[in-house]
């Protein structure tokens, strides 16, 4: 998907899982910057698999607002470092990031 993204907080990468409303945003991971515009993010679903993933053809450029009109939580990690690998968790009504490496909880204040 070429587009030409004006956003503050840049662009990344998201599975079409979840842009298409298929699969819920799950897996939220931050790589060094490809490009200028990309701010490194990349959002996986539940429900997508190494396979699907592979295929270049199943991800989507989005700005970065876009990605939190989909699932408001990832606005409060935004300025977390490259590296971060986390887990969206939900229990009843509360939503959590998990550290993917350590299952530790996140504090986001």
């Amino acid at each position: 998907m070429a587009a030409t993204i004006n956003s503050s907080y840049g662009a990344c990468l998201v599975s079409k899982n979840i842009y298409a409303g298929k699969g819920k945003l799950k897996w939220c991971v931050r790589e060094d910057s490809t490009r200028d515009v990309d701010n490194g993010w990349r959002f996986l679903s539940e429900i997508d698999t190494e396979e699907y993933l592979s295929n270049s053809s199943n991800w989507c450029i989005l700005a970065y607002e876009s990605v939190v009109e989909i699932e408001p939580a990832v606005l409060a990690i935004y300025d977390m470092p490259v590296g971060t690998e986390l887990t969206l968790m939900q229990e009843g009504k509360r939503k959590y990031f998990v550290d993917s490496k350590t299952g530790k909880e996140i504090k986001l204040y």
